[in-house]
Parts: structure tokens; sequence; C-alpha cells
């Protein structure tokens, strides 16, 4: 049991960064403002579920799509790198607020000409929580996970689905209390928890793209 809580601990360690419910619960009080409480408790529990469904899609369909592209590892690797580091960047110097997004626009557009208007899947579930750097994250570790001698087999294979069992009810959580939270933290607490995440981002993504040249050198001359 040690090993799984061990296991779920570096999982949310390596995903809530980028994840990031702080900036999910801006974003909801950005566009949930005239909803009453059932409909934001019912918005926050699809969002929850979606989240936890996204995730686990890309675990298990993420293997079968690089074959079907032919992308390799290091490949996946460095391109996720990428992509972590630029989200990162874009943490660390924002050019626009957590409501600003292209996809947040089109649902405050879509809110200001009819009443009922779904949220929970677009903007909150994807992009803001389950982004392409999470989901990047999630298929390069499904491609090394059962390579790893730290944690026996059946951690292995039950402690990914508790990881985003455990982001989902994270940001079910925020979300549910995400008045008492931005009271709390205020909008400069959370930009400063978001640079903060975003640094770590960077240097997660620049490792990432590290590991993965280092891979393609490893393996050049066998190919």
């Amino acid at each position: 049991m040690f090993e799984l809580f061990k296991a779920i601990g570096l999982g949310l360690v390596i995903l809530l960064p980028l994840a990031n419910p702080l900036t999910t619960v801006a974003l909801f009080l950005g566009l949930a403002g005239d909803m009453n409480y059932s409909e934001r408790n019912r918005q926050s529990m699809q969002a929850s579920i979606y989240v936890f469904i996204i995730m686990t899609v890309a675990y298990y369909a993420g293997n079968a799509v690089m074959d079907t592209f032919g992308i390799s590892i290091p490949g996946l690797r460095m391109a996720g790198g990428l992509i972590v580091a630029f989200i990162g960047f874009r943490m660390l110097f924002p050019q626009q607020q957590a409501g600003h997004s292209i996809e947040a626009s089109h649902k405050l557009d879509e809110i200001n000409t009819r009443k009922s208007v779904n949220i929970a899947f677009v903007p909150l579930a994807m992009p803001s929580t389950a982004g392409p750097g999470t989901l990047a994250m999630i298929i390069s570790g499904a491609s090394t996970i059962h390579d790893s001698t730290q944690f026996t087999p059946w951690v292995l294979t039950v402690a990914p689905v508790l990881t985003f069992l455990s982001v989902s009810v994270i940001l079910w959580i925020s979300l549910r209390s995400s008045g008492g939270i931005m009271r709390l933290v205020g909008k400069g607490g959370i930009e400063a928890i978001s640079r903060l995440m975003g640094f770590l981002l960077v240097c997660m993504g620049v490792q990432f793209i590290i590991n993965g040249v280092s891979e393609v050198i490893t393996t050049w001359p066998a190919s």
C-alpha cells in the first residue's frame, strides 16, 4: 500500500502543475457568474467526470495513436517537453487572463445570448484542465511506465487510474469551493501560484527534451 500511495503522490506532483485547478477555478468564476447554486454544482461534477474520462482514454489509447502514426518515444518526449515548456512560459509571462482564452470567449458569447450553457467539457475540462501538456505527459508516461522497476506490476496497473481519479476529485472540490478559494487566495495569489507552477513546468519541459535527445543519441548506432 505504501508503494501505491507513493506512486499516486508522484503522479499528482507531475500532473497537478499541468492541470492547475486554481486557473480553472478563476475561469469557472468568470463564466458561471449568472448560474444558480445547483447549476454550478452540476457543472462542477460534469467537468470532473470529463477530466477523468479524458485522462483515462489518453492513457490507454495513447500507445495505439503513437503506433498508428509511427511516433517514437523520444519524439513524443521532445514534443511533449516543448508543449509543457511553452505552457510554462505562458504561465510565467501571461499575455492574457485565464478567462480570455478563445474557448472561454465563445462560451461567454453563448452565455450572453441564452440562459443554459454547458461549460463543463469546454473550456473547464478541456483545454483548461486536461490540456495539450497534460495529455502529452499522460501519453508519454503510459509508454514508459511499465518499464519502471521502482514499483511492483499491480501498483503500475492501479496507480494511474487512481491518480486520474484524485485529480478529478481535487478539481471537483476546487470548483465547489471556488468562491471561498477566491476570497482566501485572491486574484494576486492565484497569479503567484500560477507563475510558480509555470516555472516548474518550464523545468519539466526542458528535462523531457534533454531525456528525449539523450535517448536518440544513445540509440543512434543501433538504428
